[in-house]
């Protein structure tokens, strides 16, 4: 019974759960920004650049088989074992972790905007003084003079 108490009080300890949902929120996010860079912003980069489908921008590294009738695709090429450079999926991705860096670096930057913006503590009090050093320091000034 001790290591079923343990294991659900770490399991219910806020850290655990706060991580839990940050993933679950993390990866729904994952996929918007997916489908931002996957529907809305390759296909006008792809237009400007003059191709719609970035994951057929590749190069053949082997040689395709004779026997090969496929269409040239990255997906068809992939299944029949020939070699490519897939560089249009690699700009897809990238593309996708700058936008998501970006984003987290701008939320980051605003939760630490909020948080100087909270009101400082008081300053604390004066120390007081000790008794027999006022004295002294009383002392000190009239030796002076």
């Amino acid at each position: 019974m001790g290591m079923l108490s343990e294991f659900k009080e770490f399991a219910v300890k806020g850290n655990v759960v706060d991580l839990a949902v940050g993933v679950i929120i993390g990866g729904a996010f994952g996929k918007i920004v997916d489908s931002m860079v996957k529907d809305l912003i390759m296909p006008l980069v792809g237009k400007v650049v003059g191709g719609l489908d970035f994951s057929n921008y590749f190069v053949v590294l082997g040689t395709v088989p004779a026997e090969f009738k496929g269409p040239q695709t990255y997906e068809a090429l992939t299944k029949a074992g020939v070699p490519l450079f897939a560089y249009g999926s690699f700009l897809t991705v990238l593309l996708n972790f700058i936008i998501l860096a970006f984003i987290i670096f701008m939320m980051v930057k605003q939760i630490n905007r909020l948080k100087r913006a909270e009101p400082a503590p008081a300053p604390a009090a004066e120390a007081v003084t000790p008794e027999d050093i006022v004295l002294l320091r009383e002392i000190r000034d009239s030796l002076k003079r």
